[in-house]
């Protein structure tokens, strides 16, 4: 078998409260931040830690669903797929950018944590969606 597998699964803090746009077609789009830590010891035991931030990009249900859900410091389960976009701006300058286009998302954490964060009601079950409809539309 010859396919491809390109899969990200990550499990970290929203970096930033989710802002949801239209594209021109009326789809939403949502978009976030999400930021992983890790840590080790040195060979000579110094404590380290470093942060890796992702662009996470929602779409359809999901993305409604984000927005209303997630907020800042939350921590979130992403799973998705990696994307890098090239785009040229006004003055002629040349822009990449990579970023997760989730499929799935689930709140994690400490219930106390998530009741801070969501209202009392049931949080949501997200079923995967198929992302290709409608991908090539960027509102930003």
């Amino acid at each position: 078998m010859s396919r491809g597998l390109n899969k990200v699964m990550i499990i970290g803090h929203v970096g930033r409260d989710p802002e949801m746009r239209y594209t021109p077609s009326g789809r939403p789009v949502t978009t976030f931040t999400v930021a992983t830590s890790r840590s080790w010891n040195s060979a000579d035991g110094e404590r380290h830690t470093e942060t890796e931030w992702f662009n996470i990009v929602t779409w359809g249900n999901l993305a409604e669903i984000c927005k209303q859900y997630l907020t800042k410091g939350q921590q979130v389960y992403i799973e998705g797929r990696l994307q890098t976009r090239h785009w040229e701006d006004k003055e002629g300058v040349k822009h990449t950018a990579v970023e997760v286009v989730a499929s799935e998302m689930m709140m994690i954490g400490d219930r106390r944590e998530a009741a801070n964060h969501a209202p009392a009601s049931e949080e949501p079950v997200i079923e995967p969606q198929d992302q290709t409809e409608g991908e090539d539309e960027f509102p930003f």
